[in-house]
């Protein structure tokens, strides 16, 4: 055996390098990294703050990274650029909602009082309902102007919802309500139900003793509802399995080359008879079903929800950053985008910020230009932590900037899905020669 075998170093590459090759051992890789940098700034905390850390982090990763793949599969596949992300996500909440909801009135806006599944496939059918209406006008339209019509789509649904005469119009038509600006309480989150009875805290299920004897306040300490929070992370995480399988066999058929090569060339897949409309209006429908589908998910799990701040165009634009950022074309750069922006990017500046400002002994300025003006780096400092919340935008900026300088393509951008079913980037001649470039 070599020396270089024995070595720690060599080893550590070996693994690395297994790792980038592997779609789920680049997941696992990073959200290995995530888990330890988590830890170090929370340990000393306590267990509870540890453990309920990574679920935050984990959790904001997969809703991105559902988010992210429902888009990538307009952009990044067919070329559609629907900056109304956050509208189809609004229209599938809202309409579980609705349908879920208790029609007592005494306690909230009214529903139709039907089982979470039946609202669940109601919010993903009207989320590809409105897309279908949405699609019919605008798909006709240039790149630029079908943004700005998804745009404006999105913000009409969000202040649609906001609108009290909307909301009073349909309960006295459908005896329904959406609560206008107030918002509208959620359904209880059925994992809840897995671990307590009827959801009361005191009367734990099987499972529940189970899980709460053994990890929980009753074993190891941690919390009870982090421990149900967890579950339901586990819920997402096959969620996003199942939107990375049902979109990479899409990818692989007949109809997902057509949408490849719409995004290559719309002119040319018109001309080889494909139905280059028709086969838009499809993808751009369950392409909305998924983000109503992720919004269900993100959202509905949140005791309640309101048009703003939650589905602000602001929100599209995250969505829009993590595929940038994991390469828009690959379904594992969208997941690997949407765990890299909610962590590093998104949730971790402010933790970062806590934990420095906590550690820093000097005064907070008022404003930018006292901190800049005291030549004191520790006020410096402490302005810089104390504001991260505008500071993160700059942040922002300055990935974006350099991720279009030095990689416009992202993460996994050179795994873009092709529109070919088989690889033609090497061919080896009949002769045996070097492959043809």
């Amino acid at each position: 055996m070599s020396e270089d075998s024995t070595d720690p170093d060599s080893a550590l590459r070996v693994v690395l390098d297994a790792a980038r090759r592997s779609d789920l051992g680049l997941v696992l890789l990073t959200l290995g990294l995530v888990y330890i940098v988590a830890t170090l700034l929370t340990f000393s905390d306590g267990l509870n703050s540890v453990v309920g850390l990574l679920r935050t982090l984990t959790f904001l990763g997969l809703v991105y990274a559902l988010s992210a793949l429902a888009l990538n599969l307009h952009w990044g596949y067919t070329g559609l650029f629907n900056i109304g992300v956050a509208g189809f996500m609004a229209v599938g909440v809202y309409t579980m909602g609705i349908v879920v909801r208790s029609p007592d009135p005494a306690i909230g806006p009214p529903g139709f009082g039907l089982p979470l599944p039946v609202g669940i496939v109601a919010g993903m059918a009207m989320a590809a309902l409105v897309g279908l209406l949405a699609a019919l006008p605008a798909l006709r339209l240039r790149a630029d102007y079908f943004a700005i019509v998804t745009l404006g789509i999105s913000e009409i649904i969000r202040l649609t919802l906001q609108s009290s005469a909307f909301d009073t119009f349909l309960r006295e038509t459908l005896s329904v309500g959406t609560g206008g600006g107030r918002g509208m309480g959620m359904p209880s989150n059925p994992v809840r139900e897995l671990f307590l009875v009827g959801g009361t805290a005191n009367n734990p299920t099987a499972l529940g003793e189970l899980v709460f004897g053994t990890l929980g306040e009753g074993g190891l300490g941690i919390a009870n509802t982090i421990l149900i929070r967890w579950a339901y992370v586990f819920v997402l995480a096959l969620f996003v399995i199942a939107f990375y399988v049902f979109l990479e066999r899409l990818g692989r058929s007949p109809f997902g080359r057509t949408l490849k090569a719409i995004r290559e060339d719309e002119l040319v897949a018109d001309s080889l008879g494909k139905n280059v409309d028709l086969v838009k209006i499809k993808v751009f429908m369950i392409g909305c079903a998924l983000m109503g589908l992720a919004g269900i998910l993100w959202f509905g799990s949140q005791g309640n929800v309101s048009p703003t701040p939650q589905f602000m165009p602001l929100l599209t634009f995250y969505i829009f950053v993590a595929v940038i950022i994991g390469g828009a074309g690959s379904n594992t750069g969208s997941v690997l985008g949407g765990i890299v922006f909610a962590t590093a990017l998104f949730e971790g500046p402010r933790r970062v910020g806590s934990v420095l400002r906590d550690t820093i002994d000097a005064p907070t300025p008022p404003t930018f230009a006292d901190a800049v003006a005291s030549l004191s780096p520790g006020q410096f400092l402490a302005y810089a932590t104390e504001n991260i919340a505008p500071l993160q935008f700059v942040l922002l900026g300055f990935v974006l900037i350099f991720m279009m300088h030095r990689r416009p393509e992202g993460m996994l951008g050179d795994r873009i899905e092709t529109a070919a079913a088989v690889d033609l980037s090497r061919r080896t001649d009949k002769r045996g020669g070097e492959p043809n470039e």
